[in-house]
């Protein structure tokens, strides 16, 4: 097992102070961080800078390693003087989400390793935000419409007294704003993972709307296949359609073909530029399931000239 040697780790001499021990730390934890360092070997390089951090600026622990490291020289493997117990229980103190089991073996065979979880810091520039949270949230459609309250029960992580990070359920009541489009994300400040030190993170939560029987969305826009009949197509007429907003009247123009699309302006998901509401045509055919209406198609059949393929023909 190698011997760690953590003067040297934190490039300070074995007489420094605690003030000495706690300011090389500090610089060198905010070079080293994983989170703003690109070197490749940063995490490495922190975990080792923690790792002298918690032992040196200790006084117990600090003088239990001066007392087994003071024979070493360079290069020796270190080996436990016999009946070493060093005892007591491990307590956090580097900054980050550096956990004690990550330490190096030497570390665990002098101080047993075991105890608290993560580490957090006394010192103000070393707090830690909390994480920001993803999360997706399925509304109906027609809550962009209107707006609503919707209970939420998430599961997420929080800081117990000790430092150990959990899972705790927790319900919250979230206002889905009139306008809301698909993929848009709301923003819950505070309430996202847990701060070592610092402020918790926020939520975001991204907006999904639940499959609809009748409609379809396409950014602000909504669409409707609209089922007419032969007569109502070819004549014209006004009929009354469903909208999430309510029912509405449409005119039919005389003529209409299948998968025509008509538009009601703004009348889509509701925002500072409303989306439109489209129906396309869907020509219903009635069944020719009786001798009445079969003698109908006949008599359609007869006196119409009407060819559904002429602009197949070559």
């Amino acid at each position: 097992m190698e011997y760690k040697d953590y003067y040297e780790i934190l490039g300070v001499g074995r007489e420094a102070t605690d003030d000495q021990i706690k300011k090389a730390y500090r610089k060198l934890a905010r070079k080293f961080h994983p989170d703003v360092s690109d070197s490749p070997d940063a995490e490495k390089r922190f975990k080792e800078v923690s790792e002298a951090y918690e032992v040196l600026k200790d006084p117990e622990k600090r003088a239990a390693y001066d007392q087994v490291g003071s024979n070493w020289q360079a290069g020796q493997d270190f080996r436990p003087p016999p009946g070493w117990d060093a005892g007591g229980s491990f307590s956090g103190g580097g900054y980050s989400t550096v956990d004690a089991s990550q330490f190096s073996d030497f570390f665990e065979t002098l101080f047993g390793g075991g105890g608290a979880g993560g580490f957090r810091t006394d010192s103000g520039p070393f707090d830690r935000r909390g994480e920001d949270i993803d999360a997706k949230v399925t509304v109906d459609l027609e809550d962009a419409y209107r707006g609503a309250t919707r209970q939420l029960t998430l599961q997420s992580p929080e800081a117990t007294p000790d430092g150990r990070i959990t899972r705790r359920t927790r319900t919250l009541n979230v206002r889905i704003p009139k306008g809301i489009k698909q993929g848009q994300k709301i923003r819950l400040a505070g309430q996202g993972g847990p701060g070592a030190g610092g402020e918790p993170g926020d939520l975001y939560l991204q907006i999904e709307f639940s499959p609809h029987r009748h409609y379809r969305v396409d950014g602000a826009d909504v669409y409707l296949d609209l089922p007419v009949a032969p007569w109502e197509a070819g004549l014209g007429a006004t009929v009354k359609i469903p909208t999430p907003a309510g029912t509405v009247d449409l005119k039919v123009p005389a003529g209409s073909q299948q998968g025509r699309k008509l538009r009601l302006k703004g009348r889509g998901i509701p925002a500072k530029t409303p989306g439109d509401f489209y129906l396309v045509l869907q020509i219903a055919l009635p069944p020719a399931t009786d001798r009445k209406a079969k003698k109908m198609y006949e008599q359609m059949q007869k006196e119409m000239d009407f060819n559904p393929r002429a602009g197949l023909e070559v």
